[in-house]
């Protein structure tokens, strides 16, 4: 079995007040994955642009929400929308020899969708959680989800990834 992760991107407190609709979702995933030894990532976005109200580094709305799970140290920082664009998060899934990721997070239409689309890309096994993603218009999701399909993505939910059959514990340690 190839090695795996649950990717959490951008849940933090500027993203959208949206990510309650998701929150549960995404802490049941976290639990599945400490459940199954696959290793959880959080990626956070920080924006450098000078004037920007939002992602600032060392604000509050930088930091995750206080109800995301956090059971790793395995924490990267991105400037851009896609999540292979933080070199650190690169060289760690590298290192790791991680082909095999879940993802779930925000925003649907940008950073989700950019990283989804450059993971395929890159021909690794990408599965979206489809509920465990929101958007700041939630009016988008189910085109992101036939887009995220489209690019060679699966899709399941967080209720079908934690049924037995998927508490294989084999998962990153092999």
């Amino acid at each position: 079995m190839q090695k795996r992760a649950l990717v959490i991107i951008d849940i933090q407190n500027d993203i959208t007040k949206n990510y309650k609709d998701v929150i549960a979702a995404i802490n049941n995933a976290i639990d599945w994955a400490v459940a199954t030894q696959t290793p959880v990532v959080y990626i956070r976005h920080e924006n450098l642009s000078e004037g920007t109200r939002t992602f600032k580094h060392g604000t509050q709305g930088a930091e995750f929400v206080p109800d995301l799970k956090i059971v790793s140290d395995h924490v990267f920082t991105k400037y851009k929308g896609n999540a292979l664009s933080s070199e650190a998060f690169a060289d760690y899934i590298k290192a790791q020899e991680i082909r095999e990721f879940y993802l779930a997070g925000a925003d649907a239409v940008a950073c989700v969708k950019s990283t989804c689309y450059n993971m395929c890309k890159a021909q690794f096994d990408v599965t979206v959680l489809s509920d465990c993603i929101t958007s700041y218009d939630k009016r988008k999701l189910d085109e992101m989800l036939h887009y995220y399909a489209s690019q060679g993505s699966s899709i399941i939910s967080s209720q079908e990834l934690v049924m037995p059959e998927n508490l294989d514990t084999q998962s990153a340690s092999d």
